[in-house]
């Protein structure tokens, strides 16, 4: 197993993209700490690895609530004496042009998309930096490396959240740990409803992925999961610093 005895951390556990990812990381030996807002879905989640044959657990968690989510990154490493992997997942969608979105949308974008990801982080690295190892994911988008129409608070923060990943990776690569930030395009999960009614409904978003990314489809959950393993993994080893990109060539 790729991860056998290492420690996770994810937030935003309880659904899609974040569940998908936990699920995946027990399956190479990860012991997983997943949290959600919801504890019916952070609980679900964990119930699923142990049905496994994983370890997990459950853990309530708002990420805008700096010093819970510091505190459940920190006592998380001192439970289980170490911390090697943060998956930082939780992020919202608002759309809408500069004159349709007030600054309070504005301001819930950043505190999602950017700040819970900074304070993340900065537990992590508290830890990390003394066992001179881990791997941060930080969960953008390909909104990050190209420019959605009438986005414009869901493209500001994600382009943010790269270059902080990239700063953080740079700045702590002398410590062993890496940090990349995970770019899905369309994979098929609730959180395209802003963009399914920015287009009209669901025949129209799905007119959209046939047409116009190259590979025609949605993108699947399992192929995301897959990207998180490698990013946390030895696989990825000398990777530090990147935006993965994986939205079948949608940003191209």
């Amino acid at each position: 197993m790729l991860l056998q005895g290492r420690v996770a951390f994810v937030t935003a556990a309880g659904a899609g993209i974040g569940r998908a990812g936990a699920l995946a990381l027990a399956a190479e030996g990860a012991r997983l700490v997943v949290s959600d807002r919801d504890p019916a879905s952070a609980s679900a989640t964990a119930a699923m690895i142990l049905s496994s044959g994983g370890a997990a657990e459950a853990m309530t968690l708002d990420v805008t609530d700096d010093d819970a989510l510091t505190r459940a990154i920190s006592d998380t490493a001192s439970r289980y004496g170490r911390l090697d992997i943060l998956h930082s997942h939780a992020g919202i969608q608002i759309p809408g042009r500069l004159d349709q979105i007030t600054t309070g949308d504005m301001d819930a974008s950043w505190r999602l998309n950017v700040r819970a990801h900074f304070v993340a982080a900065q537990a992590a690295v508290a830890v990390m930096k003394v066992q001179r190892s881990g791997s941060i994911i930080i969960t953008a988008s390909n909104s990050g490396v190209q420019y959605d129409r009438e986005m414009i608070a869901y493209a500001t923060t994600k382009h943010a959240v790269i270059a902080m990943s990239k700063q953080i990776a740079v700045d702590y690569a002398r410590h062993n740990i890496r940090c990349n930030a995970l770019c899905p395009g369309f994979i098929d999960t609730t959180f395209n409803a802003g963009f399914e009614a920015q287009m009209g409904g669901r025949a129209a978003l799905e007119d959209y992925v046939a047409g116009s990314i190259p590979m025609g489809r949605f993108g699947t959950m399992d192929e995301i999961a897959d990207s998180i393993v490698f990013l946390a993994s030895d696989r990825s080893s000398f990777m530090t610093g990147h935006a993965l990109v994986i939205d079948g060539a949608e940003s191209l």
